[in-house]
């Protein structure tokens, strides 16, 4: 193969070119040098490569060189499986399109207006970037035409696959002209993914990538055990205490990027949220900012973040565990960049300790773990800061003129210099009574409350809260255990497609025919809709509040056990054994015995054990004749 040194080697047009310039790429990267030309050449790819390789521009340079802006109808399809990865994807593409008038890229996901979607296909794009249960839905509704698809992707398709979205994309590809060109990529290839690229592909060349997987020996790598309620009071204190010059925080999902830093500003600090739903342009400012340091910490999601080369940040702070070790990889490779040194910290719940193993094997190094700041640790920083503070100050050039104010003051008044200074620092602080911390944070029980996967067993019942504090609920929905569904492919899609943070789903019960999942009991109508509308394993789900076992179904006096006993109200009704049943002295003080019938004895029953004519009591009451 020949070497490729730059872009320029490639066939590609020149306003491609010219965006590929605009945005600073200089020399391919192994998975762009080994992809770009086979695709221009029209061959099918696999292509297995981690995140955070270049696989984007791999596939989406051939891909819209491949375009015809004359023709307004569907010509490329990215399947993606998250709708954070779809708007990423969509961004770039529409940057390396920039230059290409009449060229128009539409993302398609779950969670925006389908009147949306469906105006920007009848304005004409040519290239779709969408998840697989959205370009199902389009599909069915004959809103999306794929008669003239040329190029078709299939981005982090383990990723779909272990999201349950596998039928789907089958079902998508099933219905694309088999003279379309297709390229799949995979951090893994499982037999599932093999097994499509056998069926769909056509002589698909391979292409691995190995990709180091040990973190640079410049960041020193921390983690800290904390109560997930205390999160945010921990994350206070660490921002007290350590020093940073800037700092990314990461979270799951994007709604919590805008939670996270309007808190933080809320507590004084310059922060800003990236998300998958930011324009370009804001993208860009807000990055520009933390460069310019108008910023110091920036909240992101993995796929927001990827990509993302700030020399400033010194800092990276996990404050949700990452999915897998490779994504804390990436996470953590934000700093301790061109030789420079870089500090991670990871807050790790008691039931994520496990990981803690995972993620030093993949990174070949150990994680040091450390206590949070206590109080004296806090209380002592805060002391520190405000002494130095009056040093500075006592460097101020206008010290002359307030001093002779003071010392007018103190003349008139006989105040004590010391009161004075005191005076005039509580008017400093924002928050005198809170200046000084007094109780300590706790970390919850590792036996605290965990998220249970069952298939079938018994269920937690009442409402209870998620591991975010929120109230949950029972949900139904219509996929169970004949659809081959697993926890994993539910709490996919229901994150995904609802925007739900996975802390804040329960427990998850899979039936014969449905499965019942524990939900925030407050769910906003519009997430609920588009729950509605949500596949799993290619079924809606239609999801629906949980009624529980109805009174004529097996299991409903068993629930209802359940709840007295829950309310402490229930007693266990008094059972006699046969050997109660046999006591000679029993026997003999049946008459004085109201609560004893022999007809519940089932020896002394007519064709019982011990039944005769002379002890059949059948016509008795408590052991007296009628």
């Amino acid at each position: 193969m020949t070497t490729v040194e730059t872009f320029s080697d490639f066939a590609l047009p020149a306003p491609i070119l010219q965006a590929i310039s605009d945005l600073g790429f200089e020399s391919p990267s192994q998975i762009q040098a080994a992809t770009i030309p086979l695709l221009l050449a029209g061959k099918d790819v696999v292509g297995m490569a981690q995140t955070g390789t270049g696989k984007t521009a791999a596939f989406g340079l051939p891909m819209v060189a491949s375009i015809d802006p004359e023709l307004k109808a569907p010509q490329a399809l990215v399947l993606a499986p998250t709708r954070e990865l779809a708007l990423q994807v969509a961004d770039a593409v529409s940057t390396f399109a920039r230059h290409l008038p009449g060229v128009k890229v539409l993302p398609i996901y779950g969670g925006q207006s389908y009147g949306v979607q469906i105006a920007g296909l009848k304005r004409g794009a040519q290239i779709i970037v969408g998840t697989p249960g959205r370009i199902i839905d389009h599909l069915s509704k004959g809103k999306l035409d794929l008669s003239e698809l040329r190029y078709l992707v299939l981005d982090e398709a383990d990723e779909m696959l272990k999201m349950g979205f596998q039928e789907d994309v089958e079902e998508i590809l099933s219905q694309t002209p088999e003279t379309r060109q297709t390229a799949l990529f995979s951090a893994t290839i499982p037999p599932a993914i093999r097994r499509i690229s056998e069926s769909y592909l056509t002589d698909p060349q391979q292409i691995e990538i190995e990709t180091p997987t040990t973190t640079n020996a410049n960041i020193e790598q921390r983690y800290v055990i904390v109560n997930q309620r205390s999160k945010i009071d921990a994350l206070t204190r660490i921002l007290e205490v350590e020093t940073f010059e800037a700092m990314i925080l990461f979270v799951r999902t994007k709604q919590q990027t805008e939670e996270m830093a309007d808190k933080l500003r809320a507590r004084g600090y310059g922060a800003a949220a990236i998300n998958g739903d930011m324009v370009q342009a804001q993208r860009e400012r807000t990055i520009n900012q933390l460069k310019e340091g108008a910023l110091d910490i920036l909240i992101a999601t993995d796929v927001a973040a990827r990509g993302l080369d700030v020399d400033r940040i010194s800092y990276v702070l996990n404050y949700d565990m990452p999915h897998d070790p490779e994504s804390y990889v990436h996470r953590i490779g934000r700093t301790g960049r061109a030789g420079r040194t870089g500090q991670a910290l990871l807050f790790v719940t008691p039931r994520e300790r496990r990981m803690i193993k995972q993620i030093g094997r993949v990174t070949g190094q150990s994680l040091e773990e450390v206590k949070l700041p206590s109080v004296d640790d806090v209380n002592e920083t805060r002391v520190r800061r405000f002494n130095e503070s009056i040093t500075h100050a006592l460097e101020d050039e206008h010290l002359d003129l307030f001093r002779g104010f003071v010392q007018l003051y103190a003349a008139d008044t006989g105040v004590d210099m010391v009161d004075i200074a005191a005076a005039l620092a509580v008017q400093t602080v924002d928050d005198t009574e809170d200046f000084l911390l007094t109780e300590e944070l706790e970390v919850e029980d590792y036996q605290g409350r965990q998220r249970s996967f069952s298939h079938g067993g018994k269920r937690k019942e009442g409402r209870h809260q998620s591991r975010s504090g929120k109230d949950l609920v029972s949900y139904r929905i219509a996929v169970g255990k004949r659809h081959k569904v697993t926890p994993s492919s539910i709490v996919g899609a229901i994150a995904n497609e609802g925007g739900i943070s996975s802390a804040d789903i329960g427990h998850i019960s899979i039936r014969g025919d449905h499965s019942l999942v524990d939900m925030p009991a407050d769910l906003p109508q519009e997430v609920f809709d588009n729950l509605q509308k949500t596949r799993i394993s290619g079924q809606l789900i239609h999801l629906e509040l949980d009624p529980g076992p109805p009174a004529n179904r097996p299991g409903a006096l068993k629930q209802a056990k359940r709840d007295k006993k829950q309310k402490g109200n229930y007693k266990r009704p008094k059972k006699y054994s046969r050997k109660q049943n046999h006591d000679r002295s029993d026997w003999k003080n049946r008459n004085n015995r109201k609560d004893w019938n022999p007809r519940s004895t089932k020896s002394y029953q007519p064709g019982g054990k011990g039944y005769s004519k002379k002890n059949d009591f059948s016509g008795h009451k408590h052991g007296k004749k009628h």
